[in-house]
């Protein structure tokens, strides 16, 4: 499929129920949007991925789709694009145009938790000022903290410091990612979870709403019975 073809698909499936019910969750980007849900993206990228199995093709493919800034063409793009061929370039690039909460996400639960150099650059999007951009550091941590297994419980704990730094962000999409990141740090594993809360525990005595609202909310899940069950 190219990347024309695609586009042509996308917009077949437009939804503008979809769109509405977007908008009433905060999505509301700048890019065109056309209302496709997730899974209906999800079959395509498994579609493009089944009908063509070289990676650099396909990688070329999500840099076209990322360029014509549509909504669905961008979160398809994340999931068709190969970690392993992106550039620092490319990230950037990416990064910077990141318009919505759920962009954000996709691509770095389907991307950029697998790229050596996205990782890297996690502390320097954490001071980055654009809501979007901050996002990206702690939405990345979380998906980390769920898919990647080779990291170390240092490597997590060592990311209280950004998170600390964030907690007093009121920008909603900013404080919901940092509350995110930890609470997905807390239920890696029962070491964690323990450092999690404990370090809840310290932000919480913040003087900010913000940093007591995303403590309050990481302790009462992280202290859940269905947590801690899991953990065991």
């Amino acid at each position: 499929m190219t990347a024309e073809e695609i586009i042509k698909k996308i917009k077949s499936l437009g939804n503008k129920r979809n769109i509405e019910g977007m908008a009433r969750f905060g999505i509301r980007p700048k890019t065109k949007v056309f209302g496709v849900s997730m899974p209906e993206l999800r079959k395509i990228s498994k579609n493009i991925i089944r009908q063509n199995q070289d990676k650099q093709k396909n990688h070329n493919l999500a840099l076209k789709l990322w360029d014509s800034e549509i909504h669905e063409a961008r979160i398809l793009a994340g999931l068709i694009a190969d970690s392993e061929k992106l550039t620092e370039t490319q990230i950037e690039k990416w990064v910077s145009g990141f318009d919505s909460w759920d962009v954000v996400d996709q691509v770095c639960m389907n991307l950029f938790d697998k790229s050596v150099l996205a990782k890297k650059k996690i502390s320097e999007f954490a001071t980055r000022q654009p809501e979007f951009e901050k996002r990206t550091a702690f939405a990345l941590i979380a998906a980390l903290a769920s898919h990647d297994k080779k990291m170390s419980d240092k490597d997590f704990v060592n990311f209280f410091t950004l998170i600390k730094r964030a907690s007093i962000d009121e920008r909603n999409f900013v404080r919901k990612a940092v509350n995110w990141a930890l609470r997905g740090i807390g239920k890696r594993n029962k070491k964690l979870n323990e450092e999690a809360i404990k370090f809840a525990k310290e932000i919480k005595k913040i003087d900010s709403k913000t940093a007591k609202w995303i403590a309050a909310d990481a302790i009462k899940e992280l202290t859940s019975e269905k947590v801690l069950s899991r953990l065991k």
